[in-house]
Protein backbone atom coordinates (compact mmCIF):
# COMPACT_ATOMS: atom_id res chain seq x y z
CA UNK A 1 0.00 0.00 0.00
CA UNK A 2 1.24 3.10 -0.80
CA UNK A 3 2.10 6.06 1.57
CA UNK A 4 -0.38 8.47 1.46
CA UNK A 5 1.34 10.96 3.35
CA UNK A 6 4.02 12.06 5.50
CA UNK A 7 2.96 12.99 9.12
CA UNK A 8 4.08 16.48 10.05
CA UNK A 9 3.35 18.90 12.63
CA UNK A 10 2.47 16.71 15.35
CA UNK A 11 3.57 17.76 18.76
CA UNK A 12 6.90 16.17 20.44
CA UNK A 13 6.02 14.48 24.09
CA UNK A 14 6.33 15.98 27.16
CA UNK A 15 8.80 14.06 29.03
CA UNK A 16 12.26 14.39 30.14
CA UNK A 17 12.16 17.72 31.74
CA UNK A 18 11.92 19.19 35.35
CA UNK A 19 8.36 19.28 36.77
CA UNK A 20 10.09 21.42 39.43
CA UNK A 21 11.04 24.02 36.90
CA UNK A 22 8.32 26.26 38.16
CA UNK A 23 8.97 29.79 39.31
CA UNK A 24 5.75 30.45 41.59
CA UNK A 25 6.43 27.19 42.93
CA UNK A 26 9.96 27.69 43.89
CA UNK A 27 9.52 31.43 44.74
CA UNK A 28 7.24 30.30 46.80
CA UNK A 29 9.35 27.22 48.43
CA UNK A 30 12.25 29.70 49.31
CA UNK A 31 9.67 32.50 51.04
CA UNK A 32 8.28 29.80 53.55
CA UNK A 33 12.37 28.70 54.56
CA UNK A 34 12.19 25.95 52.78
CA UNK A 35 15.11 26.46 49.95
CA UNK A 36 16.67 23.14 51.85
CA UNK A 37 14.65 21.39 50.84
CA UNK A 38 15.30 22.43 46.70
CA UNK A 39 17.48 19.68 45.22
CA UNK A 40 15.40 16.77 46.89
CA UNK A 41 12.32 19.07 44.77
CA UNK A 42 13.98 18.88 41.99
CA UNK A 43 14.77 15.41 41.81
CA UNK A 44 11.68 14.46 42.41
CA UNK A 45 10.21 16.80 39.34
CA UNK A 46 12.85 14.91 36.89
CA UNK A 47 11.10 12.02 37.84
CA UNK A 48 7.74 13.43 37.85
CA UNK A 49 8.48 14.57 34.34
CA UNK A 50 10.37 11.34 32.59
CA UNK A 51 9.11 8.92 30.44
CA UNK A 52 8.92 6.26 33.07
CA UNK A 53 6.85 8.03 35.82
CA UNK A 54 4.04 8.96 32.89
CA UNK A 55 4.08 5.26 31.89
CA UNK A 56 3.25 4.86 35.60
CA UNK A 57 0.14 7.35 35.58
CA UNK A 58 -1.08 5.66 32.17
CA UNK A 59 -1.54 2.53 33.08
CA UNK A 60 -2.80 2.24 36.37
CA UNK A 61 -6.03 4.54 35.47
CA UNK A 62 -6.57 1.61 32.43
CA UNK A 63 -5.92 -0.96 35.20
CA UNK A 64 -8.13 -0.18 37.99
CA UNK A 65 -8.33 -1.56 41.53
CA UNK A 66 -10.01 -4.69 42.05
CA UNK A 67 -12.17 -5.91 44.90
CA UNK A 68 -11.79 -9.29 46.33
CA UNK A 69 -14.23 -9.94 49.40
CA UNK A 70 -13.51 -13.84 49.41
CA UNK A 71 -10.27 -16.12 48.76
CA UNK A 72 -11.36 -19.09 47.00
CA UNK A 73 -12.28 -21.04 49.84
CA UNK A 74 -14.90 -18.56 50.71
CA UNK A 75 -13.30 -16.88 53.56
CA UNK A 76 -13.93 -13.48 53.18
CA UNK A 77 -10.95 -10.91 52.49
CA UNK A 78 -12.32 -7.62 51.61
CA UNK A 79 -8.61 -6.83 50.06
CA UNK A 80 -8.10 -4.75 46.57
CA UNK A 81 -5.88 -5.39 44.05
CA UNK A 82 -3.76 -2.84 42.36
CA UNK A 83 -1.61 -2.93 39.67
CA UNK A 84 2.00 -3.14 40.28
CA UNK A 85 2.58 0.89 38.90
CA UNK A 86 0.09 2.18 41.98
CA UNK A 87 2.74 0.68 44.38
CA UNK A 88 5.45 2.42 42.23
CA UNK A 89 3.69 6.00 42.96
CA UNK A 90 3.11 5.15 46.35
CA UNK A 91 6.80 3.84 47.20
CA UNK A 92 7.72 7.10 45.56
CA UNK A 93 5.50 9.62 47.55
CA UNK A 94 5.98 7.70 50.92
CA UNK A 95 9.80 7.69 50.44
CA UNK A 96 9.92 11.22 49.67
CA UNK A 97 8.18 12.09 52.97
CA UNK A 98 4.49 13.76 51.33
CA UNK A 99 2.55 11.65 53.46
CA UNK A 100 3.05 11.88 57.69
CA UNK A 101 6.82 12.66 58.10
CA UNK A 102 6.68 16.46 58.33
CA UNK A 103 5.06 15.51 62.02
CA UNK A 104 8.32 14.47 62.82
CA UNK A 105 10.81 16.55 60.90
CA UNK A 106 12.14 19.93 63.52
CA UNK A 107 13.10 21.93 60.38
CA UNK A 108 11.74 25.11 59.13
CA UNK A 109 8.98 24.95 56.79
CA UNK A 110 8.75 21.30 56.76
CA UNK A 111 5.06 21.39 55.79
CA UNK A 112 5.39 24.13 52.75
CA UNK A 113 8.43 21.60 51.45
CA UNK A 114 6.13 18.42 51.71
CA UNK A 115 3.55 20.75 50.42
CA UNK A 116 5.70 21.94 46.96
CA UNK A 117 6.53 18.01 46.72
CA UNK A 118 3.19 17.00 46.58
CA UNK A 119 1.95 19.71 44.33
CA UNK A 120 5.28 18.53 41.70
CA UNK A 121 4.45 14.09 42.27
CA UNK A 122 0.97 15.21 41.72
CA UNK A 123 1.13 15.78 37.98
CA UNK A 124 1.98 12.29 37.31
CA UNK A 125 -0.93 10.94 38.99
CA UNK A 126 -3.24 12.05 41.33
CA UNK A 127 -5.68 8.59 42.35
CA UNK A 128 -2.90 7.88 44.64
CA UNK A 129 -2.37 11.52 46.33
CA UNK A 130 -5.86 10.61 47.99
CA UNK A 131 -4.30 8.36 50.60
CA UNK A 132 -1.11 10.30 50.92
CA UNK A 133 -3.49 13.01 51.74
CA UNK A 134 -5.06 11.22 54.53
CA UNK A 135 -2.29 9.99 56.34
CA UNK A 136 -0.75 13.00 56.52
CA UNK A 137 -3.61 14.43 57.55
CA UNK A 138 -4.40 12.07 60.23
CA UNK A 139 -1.46 12.26 62.55
CA UNK A 140 -2.94 15.83 64.41
CA UNK A 141 -6.03 14.32 64.82
CA UNK A 142 -4.80 11.11 66.05
CA UNK A 143 -2.61 12.61 68.85
CA UNK A 144 -5.72 13.67 70.66
CA UNK A 145 -5.57 10.05 71.99
CA UNK A 146 -1.37 10.40 73.33
CA UNK A 147 -1.43 6.98 73.58
CA UNK A 148 -2.45 5.92 69.98
CA UNK A 149 -0.57 8.52 68.84
CA UNK A 150 2.87 7.17 70.55
CA UNK A 151 1.85 3.48 69.25
CA UNK A 152 1.38 4.35 65.18
CA UNK A 153 2.44 7.91 64.55
CA UNK A 154 6.49 6.72 63.95
CA UNK A 155 5.00 4.33 61.54
CA UNK A 156 2.32 6.84 59.66
CA UNK A 157 5.84 9.07 59.64
CA UNK A 158 8.12 6.38 58.31
CA UNK A 159 9.50 6.51 54.80
CA UNK A 160 8.85 2.83 53.77
CA UNK A 161 5.83 1.55 51.78
CA UNK A 162 4.72 -1.76 52.97
CA UNK A 163 1.70 -2.72 51.23
CA UNK A 164 -0.46 -5.46 52.95
CA UNK A 165 -2.93 -6.11 55.56
CA UNK A 166 -1.39 -6.86 58.53
CA UNK A 167 -0.79 -6.19 62.21
CA UNK A 168 0.42 -2.72 62.13
CA UNK A 169 3.31 -2.61 64.59
CA UNK A 170 4.94 -5.63 62.68
CA UNK A 171 4.80 -3.15 59.24
CA UNK A 172 7.75 -0.60 58.23
CA UNK A 173 4.94 1.84 56.92
CA UNK A 174 1.43 2.67 57.42
CA UNK A 175 -1.15 4.46 55.45
CA UNK A 176 -4.23 6.12 57.14
CA UNK A 177 -7.54 6.66 55.81
CA UNK A 178 -10.44 8.34 56.56
CA UNK A 179 -14.60 7.57 56.55
CA UNK A 180 -17.13 10.10 57.63
CA UNK A 181 -19.98 10.55 55.36
CA UNK A 182 -23.25 8.22 55.19
CA UNK A 183 -25.63 7.56 52.20
CA UNK A 184 -28.84 9.56 54.13
CA UNK A 185 -26.76 12.84 55.31
CA UNK A 186 -23.42 12.84 53.41
CA UNK A 187 -21.68 16.31 54.39
CA UNK A 188 -24.05 16.82 57.54
CA UNK A 189 -22.30 14.41 59.21
CA UNK A 190 -23.86 14.60 62.80
CA UNK A 191 -26.34 12.61 60.85
CA UNK A 192 -24.61 9.82 61.14
CA UNK A 193 -26.45 6.72 62.27
CA UNK A 194 -23.47 4.31 63.01
CA UNK A 195 -23.74 3.23 66.49
CA UNK A 196 -20.32 3.08 68.80
CA UNK A 197 -20.95 0.62 72.06
CA UNK A 198 -17.82 0.84 74.80
CA UNK A 199 -16.92 -2.26 76.01
CA UNK A 200 -15.20 -3.42 79.09
CA UNK A 201 -11.69 -3.34 77.78
CA UNK A 202 -11.78 0.17 76.83
CA UNK A 203 -12.45 -0.41 73.21
CA UNK A 204 -16.33 0.27 71.13
CA UNK A 205 -17.73 -2.00 68.73
CA UNK A 206 -19.16 -0.03 65.59
CA UNK A 207 -22.06 -1.17 63.91
CA UNK A 208 -23.25 1.30 60.55
CA UNK A 209 -22.91 1.83 56.90
CA UNK A 210 -20.56 4.14 55.71
CA UNK A 211 -21.14 5.72 51.89
CA UNK A 212 -17.89 6.82 50.77
CA UNK A 213 -14.73 5.23 52.46
CA UNK A 214 -12.06 6.18 50.12
CA UNK A 215 -8.43 4.41 49.81
CA UNK A 216 -10.13 1.14 51.53
CA UNK A 217 -6.72 -1.10 51.42
CA UNK A 218 -5.28 1.63 54.35
CA UNK A 219 -4.09 0.03 57.50
CA UNK A 220 -6.60 2.17 59.48
CA UNK A 221 -9.28 4.91 59.34
CA UNK A 222 -10.55 7.40 61.38
CA UNK A 223 -14.07 7.45 61.69
CA UNK A 224 -17.25 8.93 63.14
CA UNK A 225 -19.85 6.78 64.78
CA UNK A 226 -22.47 8.04 67.48
CA UNK A 227 -21.10 7.01 70.86
CA UNK A 228 -22.96 6.84 74.33
CA UNK A 229 -21.74 10.66 74.67
CA UNK A 230 -22.55 11.86 71.23
CA UNK A 231 -21.12 11.45 67.64
CA UNK A 232 -17.55 10.64 68.83
CA UNK A 233 -14.15 10.01 66.75
CA UNK A 234 -12.46 6.33 66.57
CA UNK A 235 -9.36 4.84 65.34
CA UNK A 236 -10.62 1.24 63.49
CA UNK A 237 -7.26 -0.90 62.24
CA UNK A 238 -7.95 -3.13 59.37
CA UNK A 239 -6.18 -5.53 61.47
CA UNK A 240 -6.45 -5.96 65.00
CA UNK A 241 -3.57 -6.49 67.64
CA UNK A 242 -4.18 -10.06 67.83
CA UNK A 243 -3.40 -10.77 64.52
CA UNK A 244 -7.71 -11.09 63.17
CA UNK A 245 -9.34 -9.22 60.79
CA UNK A 246 -11.38 -6.23 62.02
CA UNK A 247 -14.76 -6.80 60.42
CA UNK A 248 -15.02 -3.94 57.95
CA UNK A 249 -16.68 -5.53 55.27
CA UNK A 250 -16.27 -3.39 51.75
CA UNK A 251 -19.58 -3.89 49.75
CA UNK A 252 -18.32 -2.34 46.57
CA UNK A 253 -15.80 0.05 44.61
CA UNK A 254 -17.15 2.81 43.35
CA UNK A 255 -17.14 3.46 39.42
CA UNK A 256 -16.21 7.05 39.26
CA UNK A 257 -16.39 9.98 36.84
CA UNK A 258 -12.13 10.27 37.54
CA UNK A 259 -9.73 9.41 40.39
CA UNK A 260 -9.78 5.69 38.62
CA UNK A 261 -6.68 4.37 40.02
CA UNK A 262 -7.87 5.01 43.50
CA UNK A 263 -10.04 2.99 45.20
CA UNK A 264 -13.13 4.32 46.83
CA UNK A 265 -16.18 1.95 48.60
CA UNK A 266 -19.09 1.48 50.84
CA UNK A 267 -18.10 -0.58 54.11
CA UNK A 268 -20.47 -2.38 56.42
CA UNK A 269 -19.02 -2.14 60.01
CA UNK A 270 -19.91 -5.31 61.40
CA UNK A 271 -18.97 -4.91 64.67
CA UNK A 272 -15.75 -3.37 64.35
CA UNK A 273 -13.78 -3.09 66.81
CA UNK A 274 -12.00 0.57 67.28
CA UNK A 275 -10.72 2.91 70.14
CA UNK A 276 -11.97 6.37 70.66
CA UNK A 277 -9.88 9.26 69.68
CA UNK A 278 -10.51 13.02 71.75
CA UNK A 279 -14.12 12.83 74.00
CA UNK A 280 -17.05 11.79 73.15
CA UNK A 281 -19.37 13.75 72.01
CA UNK A 282 -16.63 16.16 69.80
CA UNK A 283 -16.24 13.86 67.03
CA UNK A 284 -16.27 16.93 64.43
CA UNK A 285 -14.31 18.97 66.84
CA UNK A 286 -11.26 16.18 66.81
CA UNK A 287 -11.70 15.68 62.91
CA UNK A 288 -11.68 18.86 61.67
CA UNK A 289 -7.70 19.24 61.87
CA UNK A 290 -7.53 16.32 60.08
CA UNK A 291 -10.27 18.08 57.63
CA UNK A 292 -8.26 21.14 57.72
CA UNK A 293 -5.01 19.94 56.10
CA UNK A 294 -7.00 17.70 53.70
CA UNK A 295 -8.29 20.77 52.05
CA UNK A 296 -5.07 22.17 51.92
CA UNK A 297 -4.06 19.15 49.70
CA UNK A 298 -7.53 20.14 47.72
CA UNK A 299 -5.83 23.24 47.29
CA UNK A 300 -2.50 22.46 46.50
CA UNK A 301 -4.24 19.42 43.78
CA UNK A 302 -5.95 21.82 42.27
CA UNK A 303 -2.94 24.46 41.78
CA UNK A 304 -1.03 21.18 40.58
CA UNK A 305 -3.68 20.16 38.17
CA UNK A 306 -3.65 24.05 36.63
CA UNK A 307 0.00 24.10 36.11
CA UNK A 308 -0.09 20.64 34.47
CA UNK A 309 -3.11 21.76 32.12
CA UNK A 310 -1.10 24.80 31.61
CA UNK A 311 2.08 23.54 31.01
CA UNK A 312 0.87 21.16 28.26
CA UNK A 313 -1.14 23.78 26.81
CA UNK A 314 2.18 25.69 25.86
CA UNK A 315 4.00 23.02 25.16
CA UNK A 316 1.33 22.01 22.10
CA UNK A 317 0.95 25.46 21.00
CA UNK A 318 4.63 26.42 20.66
CA UNK A 319 5.15 22.98 18.61
CA UNK A 320 1.68 23.24 16.65
CA UNK A 321 1.61 25.29 13.68
CA UNK A 322 -1.42 26.92 12.05
CA UNK A 323 -2.31 29.58 9.37
CA UNK A 324 1.39 29.96 8.79
CA UNK A 325 2.48 30.12 12.43
CA UNK A 326 2.90 28.75 15.73
CA UNK A 327 -0.34 28.56 17.79
CA UNK A 328 1.52 29.92 20.82
CA UNK A 329 2.20 33.46 18.31
CA UNK A 330 -1.02 33.60 17.35
CA UNK A 331 -2.53 36.95 19.43
CA UNK A 332 -6.15 34.77 20.19
CA UNK A 333 -4.35 31.85 21.59
CA UNK A 334 -1.65 33.76 23.60
CA UNK A 335 -4.55 35.70 25.30
CA UNK A 336 -5.69 32.18 26.11
CA UNK A 337 -2.44 31.05 27.37
CA UNK A 338 -1.34 33.71 29.51
CA UNK A 339 -4.38 33.48 30.79
CA UNK A 340 -4.74 29.76 31.92
CA UNK A 341 -0.84 30.82 32.86
CA UNK A 342 -2.33 33.54 35.38
CA UNK A 343 -4.88 31.18 37.55
CA UNK A 344 -2.14 28.52 37.55
CA UNK A 345 0.36 31.16 39.59
CA UNK A 346 -2.37 32.72 41.03
CA UNK A 347 -3.83 28.72 42.58
CA UNK A 348 0.23 27.77 43.73
CA UNK A 349 1.24 31.10 44.93
CA UNK A 350 -1.84 30.81 47.61
CA UNK A 351 -1.33 27.41 47.77
CA UNK A 352 2.11 27.57 49.24
CA UNK A 353 1.54 30.69 51.50
CA UNK A 354 -1.05 28.19 53.08
CA UNK A 355 1.26 25.68 53.40
CA UNK A 356 4.05 28.22 54.93
CA UNK A 357 1.32 28.95 57.78
CA UNK A 358 1.02 25.28 58.22
CA UNK A 359 4.49 25.72 60.05
CA UNK A 360 3.58 28.35 62.17
CA UNK A 361 1.42 26.75 64.64
CA UNK A 362 2.74 29.03 67.38
CA UNK A 363 1.58 31.42 65.76
CA UNK A 364 -1.89 32.59 66.67
CA UNK A 365 -2.42 35.42 64.11
CA UNK A 366 -0.80 32.57 61.47
CA UNK A 367 -2.87 30.29 62.67
CA UNK A 368 -6.31 32.77 62.23
CA UNK A 369 -5.38 33.76 58.86
CA UNK A 370 -4.77 29.79 57.71
CA UNK A 371 -8.27 29.32 59.20
CA UNK A 372 -10.05 31.52 57.09
CA UNK A 373 -7.88 32.05 54.10
CA UNK A 374 -8.19 28.27 53.56
CA UNK A 375 -11.62 28.22 53.52
CA UNK A 376 -11.93 31.11 50.98
CA UNK A 377 -8.99 29.28 49.06
CA UNK A 378 -10.40 25.69 48.64
CA UNK A 379 -13.94 26.48 47.73
CA UNK A 380 -12.23 29.39 44.82
CA UNK A 381 -8.84 27.26 43.61
CA UNK A 382 -10.90 23.94 43.53
CA UNK A 383 -14.31 25.80 41.42
CA UNK A 384 -11.93 27.03 39.20
CA UNK A 385 -10.26 24.11 38.18
CA UNK A 386 -12.25 22.24 36.07
CA UNK A 387 -13.11 25.34 33.86
CA UNK A 388 -9.06 25.52 33.80
CA UNK A 389 -8.64 22.03 32.80
CA UNK A 390 -11.39 22.38 30.07
CA UNK A 391 -9.82 25.47 28.45
CA UNK A 392 -6.31 23.98 28.12
CA UNK A 393 -7.98 20.44 26.56
CA UNK A 394 -9.48 22.91 24.02
CA UNK A 395 -5.86 24.30 23.14
CA UNK A 396 -5.43 20.82 21.73
CA UNK A 397 -8.31 20.75 19.44
CA UNK A 398 -9.70 17.77 18.88
CA UNK A 399 -6.51 15.77 20.16
CA UNK A 400 -7.12 17.06 23.63
CA UNK A 401 -10.31 15.21 23.22
CA UNK A 402 -8.53 11.69 22.58
CA UNK A 403 -6.90 9.68 26.01
CA UNK A 404 -3.52 9.40 24.58
CA UNK A 405 -3.37 13.33 24.74
CA UNK A 406 -3.49 12.97 28.54
CA UNK A 407 -6.26 15.70 28.57
CA UNK A 408 -9.35 13.63 29.39
CA UNK A 409 -7.90 12.04 32.56
CA UNK A 410 -6.58 16.02 33.82
CA UNK A 411 -10.20 17.03 32.53
CA UNK A 412 -12.11 14.08 34.35
CA UNK A 413 -10.07 14.44 37.58
CA UNK A 414 -10.58 18.32 37.88
CA UNK A 415 -13.92 18.15 39.75
CA UNK A 416 -13.05 16.16 42.47
CA UNK A 417 -11.35 18.57 44.94
CA UNK A 418 -14.34 20.79 44.89
CA UNK A 419 -16.34 18.03 46.22
CA UNK A 420 -14.50 16.47 48.16
CA UNK A 421 -14.15 18.01 52.15
CA UNK A 422 -17.35 20.02 51.20
CA UNK A 423 -18.53 20.84 48.28
CA UNK A 424 -18.70 24.20 47.21
CA UNK A 425 -21.67 25.65 49.27
CA UNK A 426 -20.10 24.00 51.79
CA UNK A 427 -16.91 25.58 51.47
CA UNK A 428 -18.47 28.80 51.23
CA UNK A 429 -20.79 28.98 54.50
CA UNK A 430 -17.51 27.02 56.40
CA UNK A 431 -16.08 30.51 55.60
CA UNK A 432 -18.54 32.85 56.63
CA UNK A 433 -18.83 30.08 59.86
CA UNK A 434 -15.11 30.83 60.29
CA UNK A 435 -15.53 34.59 60.45
CA UNK A 436 -18.66 34.08 62.90
CA UNK A 437 -16.65 31.59 65.24
CA UNK A 438 -13.34 33.12 65.25
CA UNK A 439 -13.29 36.96 64.56
CA UNK A 440 -9.77 37.26 64.64
CA UNK A 441 -9.73 35.20 61.54
CA UNK A 442 -11.33 37.99 59.82
CA UNK A 443 -8.64 40.76 61.34
CA UNK A 444 -5.84 38.37 60.24
CA UNK A 445 -6.95 38.14 56.63
CA UNK A 446 -6.50 41.62 56.03
CA UNK A 447 -3.38 41.98 57.98
CA UNK A 448 -2.10 39.92 55.71
CA UNK A 449 -3.86 41.47 52.52
CA UNK A 450 -2.84 44.59 53.41
CA UNK A 451 0.52 44.05 53.31
CA UNK A 452 0.15 44.69 49.67
CA UNK A 453 -1.81 47.94 50.02
CA UNK A 454 -0.36 50.92 47.48
CA UNK A 455 0.96 48.34 45.31
CA UNK A 456 -2.14 48.29 42.79
CA UNK A 457 -4.89 51.18 42.66
CA UNK A 458 -7.29 48.02 41.23
CA UNK A 459 -6.16 45.90 44.20
CA UNK A 460 -6.89 48.58 46.64
CA UNK A 461 -10.55 49.37 45.09
CA UNK A 462 -11.16 45.37 45.52
CA UNK A 463 -10.09 45.06 49.09
CA UNK A 464 -12.61 48.09 49.87
CA UNK A 465 -15.05 46.61 48.26
CA UNK A 466 -14.92 43.03 50.12
CA UNK A 467 -14.83 45.33 53.39
CA UNK A 468 -18.12 46.48 52.36
CA UNK A 469 -19.62 43.10 51.19
CA UNK A 470 -18.61 42.05 55.00
CA UNK A 471 -20.52 44.83 56.85
CA UNK A 472 -23.62 44.05 54.71
CA UNK A 473 -24.80 40.64 56.59
CA UNK A 474 -28.43 40.84 54.58
CA UNK A 475 -29.09 37.25 53.50
CA UNK A 476 -24.95 36.78 53.71
CA UNK A 477 -26.06 33.41 52.97
CA UNK A 478 -27.49 33.93 49.95
CA UNK A 479 -24.64 36.03 48.57
CA UNK A 480 -21.97 33.56 50.32
CA UNK A 481 -20.25 32.16 47.17
CA UNK A 482 -20.04 35.92 46.30
CA UNK A 483 -18.39 37.18 49.07
CA UNK A 484 -16.02 34.41 49.44
CA UNK A 485 -14.84 34.51 45.59
CA UNK A 486 -14.08 38.18 46.65
CA UNK A 487 -11.93 37.09 49.42
CA UNK A 488 -10.00 34.46 47.49
CA UNK A 489 -9.19 37.04 44.59
CA UNK A 490 -8.14 39.48 47.00
CA UNK A 491 -5.78 37.45 48.58
CA UNK A 492 -4.60 36.00 45.65
CA UNK A 493 -4.00 39.59 44.36
CA UNK A 494 -2.41 40.56 46.94
CA UNK A 495 0.09 37.90 46.86
CA UNK A 496 1.04 38.55 43.64
CA UNK A 497 1.37 41.88 43.88
CA UNK A 498 4.06 41.61 46.83
CA UNK A 499 5.45 38.69 44.88
CA UNK A 500 4.60 37.56 41.86
CA UNK A 501 6.48 38.23 38.47
CA UNK A 502 5.06 42.00 37.39
CA UNK A 503 3.66 41.27 34.35
CA UNK A 504 1.52 38.33 36.14
CA UNK A 505 0.76 41.07 38.77
CA UNK A 506 -0.46 43.60 36.39
CA UNK A 507 -2.17 41.10 34.18
CA UNK A 508 -4.56 39.75 37.71
CA UNK A 509 -5.51 43.02 38.66
CA UNK A 510 -6.42 44.36 34.88
CA UNK A 511 -8.47 41.81 34.70
CA UNK A 512 -9.98 40.23 38.14
CA UNK A 513 -10.39 43.46 39.07
CA UNK A 514 -10.31 46.04 36.61
CA UNK A 515 -13.19 44.91 34.85
CA UNK A 516 -12.00 44.65 31.37
CA UNK A 517 -12.46 40.77 31.44
CA UNK A 518 -15.01 38.36 30.13
CA UNK A 519 -16.42 35.30 31.49
CA UNK A 520 -14.09 33.17 29.67
CA UNK A 521 -10.57 32.22 29.79
CA UNK A 522 -8.74 34.41 26.69
CA UNK A 523 -10.34 37.51 27.86
CA UNK A 524 -7.27 39.47 29.12
CA UNK A 525 -7.45 43.13 28.31
CA UNK A 526 -5.04 44.83 25.42
CA UNK A 527 -1.65 45.78 27.07
CA UNK A 528 -1.28 42.83 29.06
CA UNK A 529 2.59 40.93 28.16
CA UNK A 530 1.34 37.65 27.34
CA UNK A 531 4.91 36.38 26.09
CA UNK A 532 6.24 37.23 29.76
CA UNK A 533 3.34 35.65 31.47
CA UNK A 534 3.50 32.60 28.83
CA UNK A 535 7.20 31.93 29.34
CA UNK A 536 6.77 31.35 32.63
CA UNK A 537 5.15 27.84 31.67
CA UNK A 538 7.10 27.17 29.22
CA UNK A 539 9.02 23.48 28.96
CA UNK A 540 12.90 23.83 28.59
Amino acid sequence: MPATHEVTNQVPPLAGHDVADDPALLAGLERAGAGWASDELHELGRLAGSEQAQEWGRVVNENEPVLRTHDRYGHRVDEVEFHPYWHDLMTVAVSHGLHGTPWQDPREGVHAARAAKFYVWGQVEAGHSCPISMTYAAIPALRANPELAARYEPLLAATGYDFGLREPSTKRGLIAGMSMTEKQGGSDVRANTTTATPSAEGSYTLVGHKWFTSAPMSDMFLTLAQAPGGLSCFLLPRVLPDGSRNPIRLQRLKDKLGNRSNASSEVEYDNAVGWLVGEEGRGVRTIIEMVNNTRLDCTLGSASGMRLGAVRAVHHATHRHAFGKALVDQPLMANVLADLVLESEAATTVAMRLAAAGDRRDDAQEQAFRRLGLAVSKYWVCKRAPMHAAEALECFGGNGYVEESGMPRLYREAPLSSIWEGSGNVAALDALRAMGKQPESVAAFFAEVEQAAGGDARLDDAVDRVRKELTDLGAIEYRARRVVEAMALVLQGSLLVRHGHPAVADAFCASRFGGDWGIAFGTLPAGVDTGAIIERAAVR
